[in-house]
């Protein structure tokens, strides 16, 4: 694997290190195509901003910051700047435009809340037996493939559904068959792996096997150490194997710049 667009940055809140750090550790085990991709800064209409996020503030010269990365390590890597964003209707016009014009490249989608925090939604870590819930995240992450401007949907299986397990094996299957259909890549999430969280998701990489959806690999960095991580790589190589996936590597990228100009 010599490929990673997913690493975030201390901008967020929750990840540690300095940028230049994931880099070097990147370069040193071979990564040659690499992406940072922090939460897209989002203010909601009341003024306030999500708490997760780079504040919009930091937005411009947190792409600066990997722009000036990228040309010093030219000769060593291929390095690009974007967000890895929520896709909510009422508001993506302003969020991809503003994405464009603070100097991102691309976004990946991280569908973590079906509609805007500060409305009360439940994030999708969160243990859910709804069946409503589940249906809209799916109908989220299919509306934000519709789009045309993410590159690739971070960790699909996200969503902590705790019910119906036939019901679960539905929504999974509209999902990867959207993907396939639309040619959108799902990522096998390395955070999931090392931080044994509840996604990977068996039941759910079983059905993109069987649907045949493109799949792609994200190391979802957020210290230094993980911009590379061979042991979920392991992890993720066997389950390619388990369900016969549609690996296919690295992604091609959505340049959001193309779109809005």
């Amino acid at each position: 694997m010599n490929y990673n667009y997913h690493t975030h940055t201390s901008r967020c809140g929750h990840a540690t290190g300095t940028a230049e750090e994931y880099v070097i550790t990147a370069i040193e085990n071979g990564i040659k195509h690499m992406g940072f991709s922090d939460h897209l800064p989002l203010r909601f209409s009341d003024g306030t901003e999500s708490h997760y996020r780079v504040p919009a503030c930091e937005a411009e010269d947190y792409c600066k910051e990997i722009l000036s990365l990228s040309a010093k390590y030219k000769d060593k890597i291929d390095l690009k700047v974007g967000f890895e964003s929520e896709y909510y209707p009422e508001l993506f016009d302003e969020m991809l435009e503003n994405a464009v014009r603070w100097g991102a490249e691309y976004l990946i989608l991280g569908q973590h809340y079906t509609f805007p925090e500060n409305e009360g939604a439940r994030h999708t870590v969160k243990e859910s037996d709804s069946r409503e819930e589940l249906a809209a995240y799916t109908d989220s992450v299919i509306a934000a493939m519709r789009e045309n401007v993410f590159s690739y949907i971070a960790h699909p299986d996200v969503f902590n559904f705790t019910g119906d397990a036939d019901f679960y094996r539905g929504e999974a299957r509209r999902l990867c068959a959207a993907a396939r259909e639309m040619n959108v890549p799902l990522e096998i999430n390395f955070l999931g792996i090392r931080g044994e969280r509840h996604y990977p998701r068996e039941d759910f990489w079983k059905v993109a096997g069987e649907e045949k959806a493109p799949v792609t690999f994200g190391f979802d960095a957020h210290e230094p150490e993980s911009a590379f991580d061979k042991e979920s790589l392991a992890k993720a190589e066997r389950m390619v194997a388990k369900y016969n996936l549609n690996y296919i590597g690295k992604p091609e990228l959505i340049l959001i710049r193309d779109i809005k100009t």
